[in-house]
C-alpha cells in the first residue's frame, strides 16, 4: 500500500512522516523545515494569473516548443508527423561527433582526409578539396555554419569507416534517444526514400545534446566561416536578430520546405523551437521567433528540487540504519503558465514498506508535482545510500517494533 508523506523535508535526524507536503521549494532556496512549510502554505495575496492565449498559428508542416530543462512541451502542431528533415539530419551527425569527442575516440585536432565521395557531394558545401587534410574542428564549423554536405560526409566516413556504416550508427543513436519516429538514409539530409523525422524527435535530440554535451553547445552560435578563401554566413537569421538565440541549425529541400531548429536562453530559462516545413526562409525565422517569444512571455520554469540531495528519510526495517536517505537522481524542473506557482502542490508516495537490504539507487517511491490537481512532473524517489541488513539484535528489536507497528497501525486503518 502506498503511503504519502509530508516531508520532502528533513528538519531533524528523525523524520516524522505525515500525509502530504503543500508547498514547493523556490529555486535557489534550501529545503524548508516542516514549520516553514506550514507558513508557506498560508494563502498570500498575489497578482491574478496571466491569461494564456493560444499558440501562434504557423504555416508549417509541424512544430514543437519545448523547455530544455523540464522537457515540457509548451506548444505543438503535428509534433509526431513524419516529414523530411533536410539538413536537420546533421544534428544527429553532430551528436555522434560530440559523443566521440567526449569519449576520447577522436580529437578536435585530428586531420581528416577528404575522400572523392565527400568532395563530390551536391547541395550546400564547405568546399573542401579531395585528398586534403582538414581538422575536425574546421569540419564541425563547416557542418554547422555552411551546412556543408561535403564536410558532413567526411566526418561520417572518419567515424564510421563508410557513410552507410555511420548511418547505421545514426539510427541506433536515434532509437537510444527515444526518437521512435525517425529513420535516416544518409548523414546530411539529402532527399532519399525512407528518410524522415518529426518535430518531437528533433526536439528530444536537441534537448539531449544540450544536457549531455554542454561544453560543445557553443558550436551552434558561430555566425561565419571562411574556408578555401570562401566566406559563408550562418543561415540561421535569428543569430543576427535576437541576442538570446544561440543555435542551432537550418534545413531546406524542395520536399522538406524551410526548417529551423533554434534555442534561446533568457533569465536562466532555455527554450527549444523546432519548425519544419515552412514555405520560405523568412517564414521559418519569423515563425521560430514568434514561438520563442510566446513561450518566454506566457510560461515560467522553476527548479523544484536538486538531484542527489536528501529529500526524505523513510523508515527502513531490519537494516543497519533505521532511516534511509532518499532523493532524486537528477534536478527536477517544472514549466507552468505564469502566475500559477502558488497553486503547485508536491508530494511523495512510497511503493510500500521498505525492508533491508536497500541498494543505493533502488526506487522507493515517487516524487510528484501537480498544478491544480494535474500532474506536471514526477521522478522516482531513490535511495541515496545503501542500507544492508542489520545485525541479529537490530533485526530482533525491529521485528518486535514491526509487529506492534503493523498491529496498531492496522487497527487505526
Amino acid at each position: 500500500m502506498k503511503r504519502a508523506f509530508k516531508a520532502l523535508f528533513i528538519a531533524t535526524p528523525l523524520l516524522i512522516l505525515t500525509t502530504a507536503f503543500a508547498a514547493p521549494v523556490p529555486t535557489g532556496q534550501s529545503i524548508p523545515t516542516t514549520q516553514q512549510t506550514t507558513a508557506l502554505a498560508t494563502p498570500v495575496a498575489e497578482p491574478a494569473p496571466t491569461l494564456i492565449p493560444s499558440p501562434p498559428d504557423l504555416n508549417a508542416k509541424g512544430y514543437v516548443l519545448m523547455d530544455a530543462n523540464s522537457g515540457y512541451v509548451i506548444a505543438q502542431k503535428n509534433a509526431n508527423k513524419k516529414v523530411p528533415p533536410a539538413s536537420l539530419t546533421k544534428l544527429t551527425t553532430l551528436y555522434i561527433i560530440a559523443n566521440e569527442l567526449k569519449s576520447g575516440q577522436i580529437k578536435l585536432t585530428d586531420n581528416v582526409r577528404i575522400s572523392k565521395h565527400a568532395w563530390k557531394m551536391g547541395g550546400s558545401r564547405m568546399f573542401v578539396k579531395v585528398g586534403s587534410q582538414v581538422p575536425v574542428t574546421k569540419l564541425i564549423q563547416g557542418i554547422i555554419v555552411a551546412s556543408g554536405n561535403d564536410a558532413t560526409a567526411a566526418m561520417a566516413e572518419y567515424i564510421g569507416g563508410t557513410e552507410p556504416a555511420f548511418v547505421n550508427l545514426m539510427n541506433q543513436t536515434a532509437q537510444s534517444l527515444g526518437m521512435t519516429n525517425t529513420h535516416y538514409m544518409d548523414s546530411n539530409g539529402l532527399p532519399k526514400n525512407n528518410h524522415y523525422s518529426t518535430p518531437m524527435d528533433i526536439a528530444k535530440l536537441v534537448r539531449s545534446f544540450i544536457t549531455v554535451f554542454p561544453e560543445y553547445y557553443p558550436w551552434f552560435k558561430q555566425k561565419w566561416i571562411t574556408y578555401n578563401h570562401i566566406k559563408q554566413p550562418n543561415r540561421n537569421r535569428l543569430l543576427w536578430r535576437d541576442p538570446s538565440v544561440d543555435g542551432l541549425k537550418t534545413g531546406h529541400t524542395e520536399a522538406a520546405g524551410f526548417c529551423l531548429v533554434s534555442s534561446a536562453l533568457r533569465d536562466g530559462v532555455r527554450l527549444i523551437s523546432v519548425v519544419m516545413g515552412t514555405p520560405t526562409d523568412s517564414a521559418r525565422a519569423s515563425d521560430s521567433e514568434a514561438l520563442l517569444n510566446y513561450g518566454f512571455r506566457f510560461y515560467e520554469s522553476h527548479k523544484m528540487y536538486a538531484g542527489n540531495t536528501p529529500l526524505a528519510q523513510p523508515r527502513a526495517w531490519f537494516g543497519q540504519d533505521k532511516y534511509v536517505q532518499a532523493g532524486i537522481d537528477k534536478d527536477m524542473y517544472i514549466t507552468i503558465p505564469r502566475g500559477q506557482y502558488k497553486n503547485i502542490k508536491a508530494s511523495i508516495s512510497t511503493t510500500g514498506e521498505i525492508q533491508a537490504p536497500v541498494a543505493k539507487g533502488q526506487q522507493l517511491g515517487t516524487v510528484n508535482v501537480t498544478l491544480n490537481g494535474t500532474n506536471v512532473a514526477n521522478q522516482p524517489l531513490i535511495a541515496l545510500q545503501a542500507d544492508p541488513k542489520g545485525g541479529l539484535w537490530t533485526r530482533f528489536t525491529d521485528h518486535i517494533s514491526h509487529f506492534f507497528h503493523g498491529w496498531f497501525g492496522g487497527k487505526k486503518k
